[in-house]
């Protein structure tokens, strides 16, 4: 692929390629190369709307975007110290609403779409090979006494941090390969999928487990019901192929798995401090029920609030770092931790605007159904106007994160790839999906009147 096709979103690949780099140990999960190049991104963009001085977005993508602002703004103002009120909006409104709308005015069409997709893969791939050694070298995280953690390069301060990376690069590949017009695409996209499955479950991560089989079930029911079925079954049968070939792993793998199935009846106790800190965050919201407790209010309030069932913190130990207690600062829910923080005012406007985002993007993709834009066509090129793929794509991306925001908040350097994917969703549904006979062309210049012009 030649650089000038790929020129302008490179600052986006920047952000994307640079969550390879390692963290140092004992890091402490705060802002990293990846958020200072998004800063820069940022601030090119800014800096090209004011030199060509045209409007940059629609006025539906200017309310969807801009929505969250309310709720933050009124969120500031009540933290408690005017600094922690500044840094937590600045966090905010980074991840959710100026670099998705950098993404979003960056990407011209949907080959830019795609070429920030397939970065998401190699970016996967990189991050679950390295997972995939820690596992069977033992020099992962410590998970049961026993350093196989496959956690990447974020170590053990952020185990989930390559779960994350893996689960958006296993949603782009199966968007291309259901989508994507090219057979030889469609089939390295499929392999790319079945490979990154290793290290998603090598990360012993449940809610990514979960969410991930939510979106891929929900990809491939949007692109046909015929389709989900045959690649469920072909799924389900390398599944238990895979899980049964890891020895030890698979026994520890299944017990992961039935632990799903007991929060209730026998909870561990990562789960009873997730409950703990959940009932907490509730208790915020009661005591301030529109506006919350201000802006990185939840660290503060919380042992006045959790029972006496919530532990210290949580153990970390391997990957590089000696072993120490991390304190549990969040409730490990986005909603709950949006509701404690801003109250219903904030809740509803970061919701509401991702609510919006996900009806945009099934609209685009019903759109794209009925008039035939599947990328059924054939020859080199010949998907290059074509648009299942990136809603595939973009609804995926935004389904996985509403779904993972469940049992996740935001914070870690993989943090900022969610502001990424909401600006990949921001584009299908505001830009990418809507057809260009409907964009008004303006009428041709009559050939007197530009005679009259250059005289």
């Amino acid at each position: 692929m030649r650089l000038p096709r790929v020129l302008p979103v490179l600052p986006a690949i920047a952000v994307i390629a640079l969550l390879g780099l390692p963290i140092g140990p004992g890091g402490e999960g705060g802002a990293g190369p990846a958020d200072a190049v998004s800063a820069l991104m940022v601030l090119y963009c800014g800096i090209r709307l004011v030199r060509d001085r045209r409007r940059p977005l629609s006025r539906t993508a200017a309310v969807i975007l801009g929505l969250p602002v309310v709720g933050l703004a009124i969120a500031a103002t009540g933290a408690a110290t005017p600094g922690a009120g500044i840094s937590g909006m600045g966090r905010y409104l980074q991840i959710f609403v100026l670099v998705p709308a950098a993404v979003l005015l960056l990407i011209r069409h949907r080959g830019d779409f795609r070429v920030l997709a397939w970065s998401f893969v190699g970016l996967a791939l990189w991050q679950g090979a390295i997972g995939v050694h820690q596992f069977l070298t033992g020099t992962g995280a410590s998970y049961q006494g026993q350093e196989i953690r496959a956690v990447g390069t974020f170590g053990a301060q952020d185990v989930m941090g390559m779960a994350t990376v893996v689960c958006f690069g296993l949603i782009c590949a199966v968007g291309l390969a259901l989508g994507t017009t090219a057979v030889r695409q469609r089939a390295v996209a499929a392999c790319c999928a079945l490979a990154l499955l290793v290290p998603l479950a090598l990360s012993f991560s449940r809610g990514a487990w979960i969410a991930t089989a939510v979106t891929c079930s929900v990809q491939l029911v949007l692109a046909g019901m015929r389709r989900a079925l045959k690649v469920g079954a072909v799924v389900a049968a390398l599944g238990v192929i895979l899980v049964g070939g890891f020895g030890v792993g698979s026994a520890m793998l299944q017990e992961r798995v039935n632990s799903i199935t007991q929060v209730t009846d026998a909870p561990d106790q990562s789960v009873t401090d997730r409950y703990t800190m959940w009932a907490a965050a509730v208790d915020m919201w009661r005591e301030q029920p529109l506006t919350g407790v201000g802006l990185k209010g939840f660290p503060e309030h919380r042992d006045a609030h959790a029972s006496l069932a919530l532990s210290a913190g949580s153990d970390t130990e391997g990957a590089g770092a000696a072993f120490r207690k991390q304190p549990l600062l969040s409730p490990h829910n986005m909603y709950l931790l949006i509701l404690a923080e801003q109250g219903l005012i904030g809740l509803l406007a970061l919701a509401g605007g991702w609510l919006a985002l996900v009806v945009c993007g099934l609209r685009g993709l019903a759109r794209v159904r009925r008039s035939g834009d599947l990328g059924s066509g054939t020859g080199a090129g010949a998907g290059a106007g074509r648009g299942l793929d990136c809603g595939l794509v973009a609804s995926g991306l935004l389904v996985w994160q509403l779904t993972d925001f469940m049992y996740a908040d935001i914070g870690g350097p993989s943090t900022v790839l969610t502001a990424v994917c909401f600006g990949l969703a921001a584009w299908w549904g505001l830009v990418g999906s809507v057809p260009r006979e409907s964009v008004p062309v303006p009428p041709p210049v009559p050939a007197h009147a530009e005679e009259a012009a250059a005289r």
